[in-house]
């Protein structure tokens, strides 16, 4: 079987490394500030690394601290149930205080219909159970 790695233009390769860290880094800033979504931006950058370099791939899924926020998901686990209590907790307080700040209307309805999707998301999401 061809390596599908190496039948991508450099360039793509590149772009996707790019998006990538990128995705990482933004993944990172969200475990401490509740508006960015940790695990959607650490699963796009798996998905990146995974069409770009195997290399990145294995370092991020493998990464022990952000490695589980992946597997666990794409493995069917769930979310740990703190972890659902503390990420919702923490967007409403933030989108409370956002919509406190903002006085333009349509921007409070976009950041609470924001708000009421990613809670219903997250609520839905199965519920990892400690072993």
């Amino acid at each position: 079987m061809d390596n599908p790695i190496g039948n991508r233009p450099l360039m793509l390769r590149y772009v996707l490394l790019i998006i990538g860290w990128l995705s990482v880094t933004l993944g990172v800033i969200g475990i401490f500030l509740p508006v960015l979504p940790t695990t959607p931006f650490l699963l796009l950058a798996a998905a990146c690394f995974a069409r770009s370099s195997p290399r990145f791939y294995q370092w991020l899924v493998e990464h022990p601290r952000l490695g589980p926020w992946i597997r666990d998901y794409l493995d069917g686990s769930g979310i740990p149930l703190m972890g659902k209590v503390y990420a919702i907790g923490l967007m409403w307080v933030s989108i409370v205080f956002s919509c406190y700040l903002v006085p333009i209307v349509w921007a409070r309805g976009f950041m609470l219909i924001s708000a009421v999707l990613v809670t219903v998301y997250i609520v839905r999401q199965k519920t990892l159970r400690k072993s």
